[in-house]
């Protein structure tokens, strides 16, 4: 199966996610000249050799009308803390001094402050959801790239929205909004159409520690709203004081991503190392892996209990209920338990988002009055669906591979129907529907 696989261990930005996916292509180029035409207003995209920790990868720059909008708000961030200092300073000396030079000065200060703030105001625009929406109906890419441009968007309104209690369609965008972070959102969604993977699959995500300092205040790493994004994705924190993911990182990673687990076995073709702004004691870079894996890992959790007052129509209802919410596997197996007394024990496999969802019936249809939990690494073979036509109907065949083995089995209910209806043997349904 043709597998993406994201190391996020120094988390992910848009940019970095940008220039990870554009090292897969064979011709760059022609890529960053589709993304300078897409029509996205004053964004010109270039894609410059970087190094990091020795390390050779891309780093993906946007401008807007000539602006580079990382440089730009490094420059505000130290403009704000030098500000910072120069206004307490200035009050200091105000309890002491009154006399006119002083305060032709700060009349002085005052006036040039207030052209930066003009300036500022006029780099980064603020834009809701609507604006946004109107500025990806125009881009000139398929409506399967602009409806995962805007599911992204989305899920980044929906956490501003949910992180200042606000409606979502009141929400300004800020940093997120700007230009250059719509032409990142945009170039990783075609480059996933591009690369088209069968399976998208990432690391657990590092977001970084410490604070950040953004429109608002300054805030707790995470962030609030790449909190709120990567509910259910497995995070960490390391030592490293630094926002390392951001919300467009953490809104692009939980659309694309199937599962956060460890590297699956895979035989890499190719790895494309997207280079961040900044730098640090370890390489700060998301690392694309493009292979071929055989069949399929994920992370499952295995609900277990004993139980031994139950009827056997009651076990059968709660096992029904189980697969209703989604259990991958259930089963029972007699066991004896304590004052010599038959049992089962009970076992119930889901998805890990799904555990609380599932301790919630266990505990609602059965007697139990505790439940074990395990985490397991579960591992199938890649399987597909396909059709047969038979003069009786059609019939579905599934077919499943990986790990040197290829296997089909046609599916049972159709077979059975065919029987049913046409008075004739399972077996015989069987050949026909395999051409015998």
């Amino acid at each position: 199966m043709k597998t993406l696989y994201l190391d996020c261990s120094m988390g992910a930005a848009g940019d970095m996610l940008t220039a990870a996916l554009l090292e897969l292509l064979p011709d760059r180029e022609a890529f960053v000249a589709r993304v300078n035409t897409l029509g996205l207003p004053g964004i010109h995209m270039e894609a410059i050799p970087s190094v990091k920790c020795d390390i050779y990868g891309t780093h993906s720059k946007i401008t807007v009308n000539g602006v580079d909008e990382a440089d730009l708000m490094e420059e505000q961030a130290h403009h704000h803390d030098h500000e910072h200092e120069h206004d307490h300073e200035h009050d200091h000396e105000h309890e002491h001094e009154h006399d006119h030079e002083h305060a032709h000065d700060h009349e002085h200060e005052h006036e040039h402050d207030h052209e930066h703030d003009h300036e500022h105001a006029h780099h980064h625009h603020h834009a809701h959801l609507a604006d946004i929406q109107a500025i990806i109906d125009t881009l000139a890419v398929d409506d399967a790239v602009k409806a995962d441009i805007t599911a992204v968007y989305t899920l980044i309104a929906e956490a501003e929205s949910h992180a200042h209690n606000m409606p979502i369609e009141e929400i300004h965008f800020h940093e997120v909004g700007t230009m250059d972070a719509v032409a990142d959102v945009a170039a990783v969604c075609m480059l996933m159409h591009e690369i088209a993977p069968e399976q998208i699959l990432a690391s657990p995500i590092n977001v970084g520690s410490g604070h950040v300092h953004c429109a608002h205040g300054i805030l707790p790493v995470p962030a609030p709203a790449t909190a709120y994004i990567l509910r259910d994705v497995p995070i960490y924190s390391g030592h490293i004081q630094s926002e390392l993911c951001t919300p467009t990182g953490a809104a692009l990673l939980k659309h694309f991503v199937k599962a956060f687990v460890q590297m699956p076995v895979m035989t890499v073709s190719a790895i494309g190392y997207g280079m961040g702004h900044k730098d640090f004691e370890q390489a700060n870079c998301v690392r694309a892996m493009l292979g071929e894996t055989e069949g399929q890992r994920e992370t499952v959790t295995e609900l277990v209990c004993t139980i031994d007052d139950m009827t056997a129509e009651a076990i059968g209802f709660a096992t029904e209920r189980f697969w209703e919410g989604g259990a991958l596997d259930v089963y029972t197996i007699p066991i004896g338990m304590k004052k010599n007394r038959p049992g089962l024990l009970l076992e119930v496999m889901c998805r890990t988002d799904a555990k609380d969802k599932m301790l919630q019936l266990i505990f609602k249809h059965t007697t139990t009055l505790g439940v074990r939990e395990y985490t397991s690494a579960r591992h199938t073979l890649n399987r597909e669906m396909e059709t047969i036509e038979t003069p009786y109907g059609i019939v579905r065949r599934k077919k499943a591979s990986g790990f040197g083995t290829e296997r089909s089995k046609l599916e049972y209910e159709d077979l059975a129907r065919i029987a049913r209806d046409n008075n004739i043997s399972l077996a015989k349904a069987a050949a026909i529907a395999s051409g015998k």
